[in-house]
């Protein structure tokens, strides 16, 4: 009998414990390597899910959860409240007239123009984009372009190509079949230490199409605040968390916030 009691008294004792759930917070998640690679197939393998995954295991009161999205869906995706952050983001990426407090992740990278390497041929290549067929990235928004997305604009401003692809838009330029593409420096260096083959065969531009700062942005009246953000990057880069996901991938980690 003093076992029956024993066993009722313990399962009482945890019934009336409080459980206390993290918060889960939806992450949007849109294609863009080398942070955020193919969600919607279920096999992110970018810098993202390394980045949750560190803020989960820094704290239990939030589970930071990707949510696939789309770079033309993310920005309504955020606004209508689907997902409750956004890393890796500009202000001049599709945002304006949208609400949301914004925290400086430290995170620098740059877009740079790619040409085929020819006898002859130089950075002054890259100095004229006139007369030149350009493969762009379906969705992103560039810088020479006056950051507008829209394929119509591209396609009528521009001698564009338009994919879904880095890797088609890096072959179309050794095929030449287009003159030039644009790539972001961590993804085009990740992408030649996977094919080194490549390596001589380019020519990178020093000059950069656009300097990316990464932000956080968070939804205003969302589940988690811009100061606890905050507090978890800074305590990543602390720590050196932060610099051990990124700079391996040539993406500078500002030592102090500017």
């Amino acid at each position: 009998m003093w076992m029956v009691r024993s066993v009722l008294l313990a399962l009482s004792v945890t019934l009336m414990s409080p459980v206390w759930a993290a918060q889960e917070i939806r992450v949007g998640a849109a294609h863009f390597p080398p942070y955020i690679v193919r969600p919607e197939r279920g096999s992110d393998t970018g810098l993202l899910q390394k980045l949750l995954s560190a803020m989960n295991e820094l704290q239990s009161d939030y589970k930071f959860t990707a949510v696939p999205t789309s770079l033309a869906r993310r920005v309504r995706d955020f606004d209508q409240g689907r997902v409750d952050l956004i890393l890796f983001e500009s202000s001049n990426w599709g945002w304006r007239g949208v609400d949301y407090d914004a925290v400086d992740l430290g995170l620098v990278d740059s877009e740079v123009f790619i040409a085929k390497q020819q006898p002859g041929r130089d950075q002054s290549y890259f100095d004229d984009l006139k007369g030149k067929r350009l493969a762009l990235f379906s969705g992103y928004h560039y810088a020479f372009a006056d950051f507008n997305p829209a394929p119509s604009y591209l396609l009528n401003h521009f001698d564009a190509t338009l994919t879904y692809s880095h890797e088609s838009n890096l072959q179309m330029v050794l095929r030449g079949r287009v003159d030039m593409t644009l790539m972001t420096r961590s993804n085009l260096n990740d992408m030649l230490r996977h094919n080194p083959q490549y390596k001589s065969r380019v020519l990178i531009s020093d000059r950069a199409d656009q300097r990316y700062h990464h932000y956080a942005f968070i939804r205003p009246h969302g589940p988690i605040k811009a100061e606890e953000v905050t507090k978890l990057i800074k305590t990543l880069k602390d720590n050196g968390q932060l610099k051990a996901i990124f700079a391996p991938y040539d993406i500078e980690v500002l030592e102090t916030d500017s």
